[in-house]
C-alpha cells in the first residue's frame, strides 16, 4: 500500500514522537510517497534519525532540472528519502515495484539507510543476514515456484582463469557458454586468485575481466533455491565472500566490463579501485524482483560508487543502465571505445 504526503504534512510528522508509528503502519512492507516540489522540505538530522528503521520505502519527489531520475545522493532535499525523483511518471515505477515487492524493497532499504555507518566487513555481514531472511520469505519462495527446473550447465574446463605477466595478475572469469553467471565455483575461484595477489605485493595490479559475450550474468539461476538451510547459508556466505576478498586488494584492481553485467557482475566489478566499460556494457540489478536482496556485496560496493539512493532505485526497479548512464553516475570511470 502507498501512502501520499505532502511536504509540509511529512515534515509536521517528522517532528512527532509519534512519527515511527504512523509511517510503520502494518509493519508489512510498502512505500511513502512526499511531494516536496513546490515546498521546500526543511528537517532535523534528529528528526530524520528517528525513523530510520521505519519499515516502509520513503521516496521523495524533489525539485529536478529536467526531472531527472535518482538525482541525488543524500543530501539537501532529498536526505530523508530512499529514493529521489523529478517527476510522477518516474515515481509511479517505483512505487508500482515497491507494490509488487514490499518486503524485499522495504529490506533493502533499511538495509542501505544504515550503510554509510558501517565498514565494508559489517555491510557485508548486514547484507547476508537480510538475505538470508529473504531467502525463507513468501516473495523469494513465490519467485522460486515460477522457475522452470534446469539442469545445471557442466563445466568443462576451470571456471576463472589466473595469469601472471610481469607485475600483473590478470583473473578472469571463463563461464561463457552461460555468459559467466556466478555460481559457487566462480566464488571460490575468484577468492583462490585474490588470496595471491593479498600474499604478494610485487603484484602492482589485478586486472579482472570476462571471457565471451558478457562480463558477468550474474548468479547462477541452477543454484537458486538449492539452499535449504538460510541459516547455514549465512555462515558460508560471510566466510567465502567475493566481495570481502576483492575490496582488500580493490586499490590494485582494474575491472573492465562488457556486454550484460547483472547482479554480481555489477555487485563485484564495484569493488575495483577502477572500472572500465565496453560500450556495450550493460548494469541491472535484478535481485528486488525474485524477493531478494543483492547478495554479492552491493549494497556496500554500488552505494559507495553512486550513492543510497541510485542504489536503492536500480535495486527497487530492475532498470538497466547503459554505459554512459553508468558513467554519468560513477558506476565506472571511463568508457573504453
Amino acid at each position: 500500500m502507498t501512502r501520499e504526503l505532502s511536504s509540509a504534512a511529512f515534515a509536521e510528522l517528522l517532528a512527532s514522537p509519534f512519527a515511527y508509528e504512523a509511517l510503520a503502519g502494518d509493519a508489512e512492507g510498502g512505500a511513502v510517497l512526499v511531494d516536496a516540489r513546490e515546498d521546500a522540505l526543511a528537517v532535523s538530522s534528529d528528526a530524520i534519525a528517528r525513523v530510520a528503521a521505519v519499515p516502509c520505502v520513503l521516496v521523495g519527489l524533489v525539485p529536478s532540472p529536467g526531472g531527472s531520475v535518482a538525482m541525488s545522493q543524500g543530501g539537501g532535499e532529498a536526505a530523508p528519502f530512499d529514493i529521489a525523483v523529478g517527476d510522477r511518471g518516474e515515481a509511479d515505477v517505483v512505487l508500482a515495484a515497491v507494490e509488487a515487492h514490499p518486503v524485499a524493497a522495504t529490506a533493502l532499504a533499511l538495509l542501505l539507510r544504515g550503510g554509510e555507518r558501517r565498514s565494508i566487513e559489517e555491510g557485508l555481514v548486514a547484507e547476508s543476514t537480510t538475505y538470508s531472511a529473504l531467502q525463507a520469505g513468501p516473495e523469494h519462495l513465490g519467485w522460486l515456484a515460477t522457475r522452470p527446473t534446469r539442469p545445471r550447465a557442466a563445466d568443462t574446463a576451470p571456471p576463472v582463469r589466473v595469469a601472471r605477466e610481469g607485475d600483473v595478475l590478470r583473473i578472469t572469469l571463463t563461464r561463457p557458454h552461460v555468459r559467466n553467471a556466478f555460481n559457487t565455483a566462480v566464488r571460490d575461484a575468484l577468492i583462490d586468485a585474490c588470496a595471491v595477489a593479498a600474499a604478494d605485493r610485487t603484484i602492482t595490479e589485478v586486472v579482472l575481466d570476462g571471457d565471451g559475450p558478457a562480463f558477468c550474468s550474474g548468479g547462477d539461476l541452477t543454484e537458486f533455491g538449492t539452499v535449504t538451510d538460510p541459516a547455514h547459508g549465512h555462515l558460508v556466505r560471510v566466510a567465502r565472500s567475493a566481495g570481502r576478498a576483492l575490496a582488500a586488494i580493490a586499490d590494485r584492481v582494474t575491472a573492465r566490463v562488457h556486454g550484460s553485467c547483472i547482479g554480481a557482475g555489477v555487485e563485484l566489478s564495484a569493488f575495483a579501485h577502477r572500472v572500465l566499460a565496453a560500450p556495450d556494457a550493460t548494469f541491472a540489478l535484478p535481485e528486488v524482483g525474485m524477493g531478494l536482496v543483492p547478495g554479492a556485496g552491493g549494497t556496500v560496493s554500488v552505494p559507495r560508487r553512486i550513492g543510497r539512493q541510485r542504489a536503492a532505485w536500480l535495486a527497487i526497479t530492475g532498470t538497466t543502465i547503459d554505459a554512459t548512464t553508468a558513467l554519468e553516475w560513477g558506476l565506472v570511470d571511463a568508457i573504453e571505445r
